[in-house]
This record gives C-alpha cells, sequence and structure tokens, in this order.
C-alpha cells in the first residue's frame, strides 16, 4: 500500500538524516515504525483477551481464592 503524508520540509530533512545514520531510507525507517506501531496494537489487544480469558475462567482452583494471609505464611 502506497501512503502520502504531508510534513514540514525541515522535519522530512531531519527524519531522512536521522534514518541514514541507522543505515536505513526514511521510507525504510516510517515502514518500520509503522509495523511496530501496528504490532503494539496488536499485542495490546492479545493481552486485554488473555486477561479476560484469566478473570472470567474458574482454572482449577475449583472456588478456592487468594487469601493475603495465607499467601503470606512461612
Amino acid at each position: 500500500m502506497n501512503i502520502t503524508l504531508s510534513v514540514d520540509e525541515r522535519v522530512a530533512e531531519n527524519a531522512r538524516e536521522a534514518a541514514r545514520k541507522m543505515g536505513k531510507s526514511l521510507n525504510q525507517a516510517v515502514r518500520d515504525y509503522l509495523e511496530q506501531l501496528g504490532g503494539q496494537a496488536r499485542q495490546e489487544e492479545e493481552w486485554k483477551a488473555f486477561e479476560q480469558r484469566c478473570l472470567s475462567s474458574p482454572g482449577r482452583l475449583n472456588g478456592w481464592k487468594f487469601n493475603r494471609e495465607e499467601a503470606n505464611e512461612r
């Protein structure tokens, strides 16, 4: 997919220089950032789904609930 962005010329030049120092083109740096950004959103969704499964599942505890005093007994 091709995306067109509007960016201040000075910002684009500074970004191009930063990308060059990383050994990348500006295009590659933007592509890498978008892949990272998209991956973070997916990972957050997966964690939320995992959390909901954990909270809604009785698991193997057979109704037992954690108790602060019992957890701290030695």
